[in-house]
């Protein structure tokens, strides 16, 4: 009889990276509330798991970009912006007539429904007569959790220009805190120990930081060829280290797995 324990599951998930150049370069970041399990209390991008209504097929009467976005790639589109909705508040979708979705007081009475499951979010998208906008998110980047961990996920992280007439406010339950940031300012609140920022969030906005505003961001995005990071964990002389492939984009990174939140 074997002991051996069987591999944990890999589960999609989504996040993105809202941005915006007023007043200055700044990305929408939550903190997490301290009862969740994963990344409790942490500073985080908007995202998470990838639900079944992401996958229905009914989505296609209610996005833009359906056609352009490859078919195992639209519910990970859907399920990034459902997740900065019900996180943030803000919704990225467009009316019939192409201009971009400005909010409305259903949408945010909807919030606890939808990311509670009483209430679908096509429903809600089909009630307020728009349609999710999958164009305008652009790859950013791909995690996937090492082996090590209890909980592993292959995350897909996008960026996308935020609105500039939606108001981000967070959820309550799952964030406890959403705020516009300068990259640079997130990464000092992570080295002095202000803030609490896991291992991949850092990463990413370290990449971030190298754009000179919003659209530079999505256009290094664009330009960039991604590169899968699964991160490994190598012993040397001076103790473990975690370190990831050197031409994902980030540089060569080796970082001791005692300061790996």
């Amino acid at each position: 009889m074997s002991d051996e324990k069987p591999p944990v599951p890999i589960l999609p998930a989504a996040t993105i990276l809202l941005v915006r150049d007023t007043p200055t370069f700044e990305v929408l970041m939550v903190k997490r509330h301290h009862q969740i399990d994963f990344a409790s209390g942490a500073l985080v991008f908007p995202g998470g798991k990838t639900h079944a209504g992401d996958h229905d097929p009914a989505w296609e009467a209610r996005v833009i970009g359906w056609e352009r976005t490859a078919p195992e790639k639209r519910a990970l589109r859907i399920a990034a912006i459902r997740e900065a909705y019900e996180e943030t508040g803000i919704l990225l979708a467009r009316h019939a007539d192409g201009e971009t979705f400005r909010g409305d007081e259903r949408a945010g009475a909807a919030r606890d429904e939808v990311a509670h499951d009483r209430r679908t979010f096509l429903d809600l998208v089909t009630e307020l007569d728009v349609s999710l906008d999958l164009d305008a998110l652009s790859v950013f980047a791909r995690w996937i959790t090492p082996a090590m961990m209890h909980k592993r996920f292959d995350t897909w992280f996008y960026v996308a220009a935020a609105p500039a007439d939606q108001l981000a406010k967070c959820d309550g339950w799952e964030t406890v805190d959403a705020e516009w940031i300068a990259p640079s300012e997130a990464l000092r609140l992570a080295a002095t120990g202000e803030r609490t920022v896991i291992f991949p969030t850092r990463m990413n906005l370290q990449l971030l930081a190298e754009a000179d505003d919003a659209l530079d961001a999505v256009v290094r995005a664009q330009g960039r060829t991604l590169v899968p990071v699964l991160p490994v964990v190598t012993q040397t002389p001076d103790g473990p280290v975690l370190a990831i492939p050197p031409d994902a984009g980030y540089g060569a990174v080796v970082e001791p797995l005692a300061r790996v939140k």
